[in-house]
This record gives C-alpha cells, sequence and structure tokens, in this order.
C-alpha cells in the first residue's frame, strides 16, 4: 500500500487463544489436550443448573428479550444495579451511572480508546491481556506498571506506584484488577485505600476491574471499589461471563462513581457513551436476565457451591505445587486461576520433554526453534510430551517466566493428576540439561 496503515502494536499475540492453534495441531495427530489456558467454565464441564435455564426460557418468551435495548442498557436491570451499589450505603450512584457493553472486552476497548493518545493508565504486571493490548493499541507505546510480587504472595508494590504516578505526568488512571487475573491474589481493604489515596493526590481516576468480585474464598473477603472509592472519579468493570456463568452472552458493564464531581472525568465518560451510541445497544436478552438470575432462591447457593470447589482445587494445586523445586507459587484466593513462576535461570533454551510422537516432536522441536521466550518455550514442549495446554505468563506481559492454570475442572481426580503431572514434568525439563551435560 502507500503507506503502512496499521498502528504500532499490530504485532501483540493474545497467547490465550494462541496456543489453541498448536495444540490443535497436536489434535490433528491423535493427541488428547487438557485445556487449561481460558477460564471458560462451561467449556470445561460446570452444568448450566435448570433453574436458570428456565428463567431464560421464560425471559425468551417475552417479545422484549428480540430487540433493541436502550444504548445505556435495560432500564430495569441498571435500576436493579445501581440498588445493589446503593443498599451498601458507602456510594450511591443512579441508572445513568451504569453502562452496557457486549462483553467486559468491548468495554475495555472502548475505555482505553476513549482516552487521549498521550495520556496513560498505569497497569499491574503481570496484566490481563486485554488491558494490556487495549492500553498499548490506543497509545502506540509501551505501557507504564506497578509489579506484582510472587515472592510476596503477589501484593502490588505500592512504593513504586506512588512513585511512577508522581514521577509520570502522563499517568492519568490507575488499573487495579480484584480478585486479580492472572495471580488469583484478592487485595487487602488497606491496599486498596492507599490506592485511592494515591490517585485522590495526584488527581487521578480509578479503573478497577471487578470480573470475580463475587468468587473469593480461603477465607478472604473482596472489598468493591464502591466501598471506599470516596469523592474520587472511577470506574467499576464487572460482568456475568464468569459469575453465572455465561461467557456466551457478551454481556458486561460500567458502574461510574463520582463523574459529576469532575468536569473532566464526566467529559471522558460523556465520549464512552457517545461511542456506545454509534452501536445502538448491548445483548438484551443477558441484560433482562440478570436481576431474574441473581434475585433467584437458588442463585446464592449456586454460587457459593462452585466458590467452594475452586477453593478445594485451589489448595489442592498449591499443596502439590508447593515443594516443587525450581518455582514459586501462592495459594489463589479469588478468581479461577493459578501463576507458577520459574526460579530465575533455571531455564534454558536448551532444556527438553520427551515427546513419543515423531511428528508431534519435529513440530514443537521447529517451532521452539527460533528466540521465543523461555516460559513459552517450557509450555509447549510440555504441551507436546503430555497434552496439557496452559498459557506463557510472559503473555501477560511481564519478564516474569511462568505459566497460568486454571482452576475450572469438574473432574477432581483429573485435575490432581494433571497437577501433579505437571509437577513432575517441570523437574523433568529442567533437569534435561543435567543429563545431556
Amino acid at each position: 500500500m502507500r503507506f503502512d496503515i496499521a498502528k504500532r502494536g499490530n504485532g501483540l499475540t493474545y497467547e490465550i487463544r494462541n496456543i489453541v492453534g498448536v495444540a490443535n495441531r497436536l489434535k490433528a495427530c491423535g493427541m488428547e489436550v487438557t485445556w487449561e489456558n481460558i477460564g471458560d467454565p462451561v467449556q470445561k464441564g460446570e452444568q448450566i443448573p435448570e433453574w436458570m435455564k428456565d428463567v431464560l426460557v421464560e425471559i425468551i418468551r417475552d417479545n422484549k428479550s428480540f430487540g433493541y435495548s436502550p444504548t445505556q442498557g435495560m432500564d430495569e436491570t441498571r435500576e436493579f444495579l445501581a440498588a445493589l451499589v446503593n443498599k451498601r450505603g458507602k456510594t450511591q450512584i443512579t441508572t445513568d451511572d451504569i453502562l452496557f457493553f457486549n462483553g467486559l472486552g468491548d468495554a475495555i476497548a472502548r475505555c482505553y480508546s476513549a482516552i487521549r493518545v498521550d495520556a496513560r493508565v498505569i497497569l499491574p504486571e503481570p496484566t490481563y491481556s486485554t488491558h494490556f493490548l487495549a492500553e498499548v493499541l490506543h497509545a502506540s507505546f509501551p505501557p507504564n506498571t506497578y509489579r506484582m510480587n510472587p515472592y510476596h504472595k503477589w501484593h502490588p508494590d505500592m512504593n513504586e506506584l506512588e512513585m511512577k504516578v508522581k514521577n509520570h505526568k502522563a499517568i492519568v488512571g490507575i488499573l487495579v484488577i480484584n480478585p486479580d487475573n492472572p495471580t488469583g491474589f484478592v487485595y487487602h481493604e488497606e491496599t486498596l485505600k492507599r490506592i485511592v489515596r494515591i490517585a485522590k493526590e495526584n488527581d487521578l481516576f480509578l479503573v478497577f476491574d471487578e470480573t470475580y468480585i463475587n468468587m473469593v474464598y480461603n477465607g478472604k473477603i473482596a472489598c468493591p471499589l464502591s466501598d471506599i472509592v470516596e469523592d474520587v472519579p472511577a470506574m467499576s468493570m464487572k460482568g456475568i461471563s464468569k459469575e453465572f456463568p455465561w461467557p456466551g452472552a457478551r454481556c458486561g458493564w460500567l458502574e461510574f462513581y463520582n463523574a459529576e464531581k469532575d468536569e473532566t472525568f464526566q467529559r471522558y465518560t460523556n465520549a464512552i457513551l457517545q461511542q456506545k451510541m454509534s452501536e445502538v445497544c448491548s445483548t438484551t436478552l443477558p441484560q433482562m436476565s440478570i436481576p431474574k438470575v441473581m434475585t433467584h432462591p437458588e442463585y446464592e447457593k449456586y454460587l457459593n457451591t462452585r466458590i467452594r470447589r475452586y477453593e478445594k482445587l485451589s489448595n489442592m494445586a498449591f499443596n502439590i505445587l508447593k515443594n516443587v523445586p525450581y518455582i514459586v507459587v501462592n495459594r489463589t484466593d479469588g478468581a479461577f486461576y493459578m501463576t507458577v513462576v520459574f526460579n530465575e535461570a533455571v531455564l534454558n533454551n536448551k532444556q527438553t520433554l520427551p515427546i513419543e510422537h515423531s511428528g508431534i516432536r519435529q513440530f514443537i522441536d521447529k517451532i521452539t526453534s527460533d528466540n521465543i521466550e523461555l516460559d513459552k518455550r517450557f509450555v509447549y514442549y510440555l504441551l507436546g510430551s503430555t497434552g496439557i495446554c496452559v498459557v506463557p505468563l510472559t503473555s501477560f506481559f511481564t519478564p516474569l517466566l511462568g505459566f497460568r492454570l486454571t482452576l475450572l475442572e469438574t473432574d477432581e481426580d483429573r485435575f490432581e493428576y494433571t497437577v501433579k503431572k505437571l509437577a513432575e514434568k517441570i523437574v523433568e525439563y529442567i533437569d534435561s540439561t543435567k543429563r545431556t551435560a
């Protein structure tokens, strides 16, 4: 073409799904794949209860479920969600402070694209890929980040965060993912209050991704943004993909706090709304289901049953992995992911795992022959050797080497086998160069 039309950042990849192509090549060779790469509870076998299906059948008989929703979302649903926030009494919002999207991926993309290209949101590191990609694509430059420390149970480096927002005047907002993806860390209330203070003192806004706010265990309590936001301009991101779970619904929303108290922030939220208006509406049926599902007498019991299973698998995986040499692992307390970090300098580009199928071995040898990240190399050999498909940690845009797995397996015996196999293969892979030395 006449000149390069792509924005910088177009070379970024979404490894959570990119690795599926590699795994499918192995499936074509007859290998059984254990999918630990993506947080889809339905794909992993979770059964949607009949009462929830009955609710949806009832809604679909209503002609309204086939039509457009208002641009901001269904009025009754926004009234319901606003009432949930207001009932806690810490922050008061109205239906006008809630805006629906076609999934949180849509919301994330629009939130970052509405920011000036020379303004930046500081991100946790590692961070969920969708946030990173949207922030980088909007500005075409690498992001500012604050580190989550695996040697301190994934607590964020608050001193680094405070120093960076003071020294980098382009930073206008702070992203917090609570509970965190990919680490499963649940923020302490005092830490969140300090982040609010940092935002207030530096005239910033807050973005809290609270997708998993109701999925916490091991005795932890997730403090919602609405409880501690005070008068700081902020937004919370929420959805039903993980909680119902209904990822195929593509239904998420933003809750804006204190927009009317800051003229600049209000212009920003209006810009997001104006972008949204070009799309007409978001998914109507899933929006209509939210009040009916969340107030159903079976809902709390159903959600709690799922949470207890994640808690059990969290502890099972932690107890298997905690004494494995060469790695650091922390117990997951929220969401349904666990992140494993390799100790420094234990990985190199000579390590391998035995692969019986010659075609698979040749394929894995080929795709690892390039200069790729060392944790991605491990993940590919793990996949070729065992069929276990995890995501390399560097795909979450951190120099830390490791991988993320899920806690979604519905067969506990299969999950235990998978984690034990992981533990075995970690040691075998790292020790492989010793055998050939």
